[in-house]
C-alpha cells in the first residue's frame, strides 16, 4: 500500500491544483492567462512542476479573515491589524448602549411588557370561564328554574 502513496499525493495535488485554477477567476490569476495555467498544470503534473508553479507563481493571493491584507501584502509596514472581540470592543459597547437610548429603550419595553401582562390576565380568564361553564358576568353560575 505504501507503495502507490506517493502516486496518490502526486495525482491529489494535481486535481487540486486543475480544480483551483479553472474556479480562479480570470482577473485574479497571476502571471499568465488562465488558459496556459490549465495548459502548464495539466502538461507537467506528473512531475509536479506544474501544480507547484500554479499554487506558487499563479494562484491568486488570499485574504484574512475580515478583508485585511496579510503581512506580505501590505509589504510588512506596521503592526498586523488586531482583531477585538465584540464584548471587549469598546466601539461596539457604545453602540448596543445608544440603541436603547434612540427608540426609548426601557419605557417602550416596559409598556410592552405590561400590555403583554394584560393580555395574558384576559386570557388566563377566559379559560377559566370556559372551563367552569357560563357564568351570568360576575363569575356566578347562572340561575336554574
Amino acid at each position: 500500500m505504501l507503495r502507490y502513496l506517493p502516486f496518490l499525493v502526486i495525482l491529489a495535488l494535481w486535481i487540486y491544483a486543475f480544480i483551483d485554477c479553472l474556479n480562479t477567476p480570470e482577473n485574479q490569476v497571476r502571471g499568465l492567462p488562465k488558459i496556459a495555467w490549465v495548459f502548464i498544470i495539466l502538461l507537467f503534473g506528473e512531475v509536479l512542476i506544474g501544480p507547484v508553479a500554479w499554487l506558487v507563481a499563479g494562484r491568486p493571493r488570499r485574504q484574512h479573515a475580515g478583508g485585511a491584507p496579510s503581512p506580505w501584502q501590505r509589504g510588512g509596514r506596521g503592526p498586523a491589524p488586531k482583531w477585538v472581540a465584540p464584548d471587549d470592543n469598546p466601539d461596539f459597547l457604545r453602540t448596543l448602549k445608544g440603541e436603547g437610548k434612540k427608540d426609548g429603550g426601557d419605557k417602550k419595553d416596559e409598556a410592552l411588557l405590561k400590555d403583554w401582562e394584560a393580555d395574558l390576565r384576559r386570557r388566563e380568564e377566559e379559560l377559566r370561564r370556559k372551563e367552569n361553564g357560563p357564568t351570568d358576568g360576575e363569575g356566578n353560575p347562572p340561575a336554574k328554574g
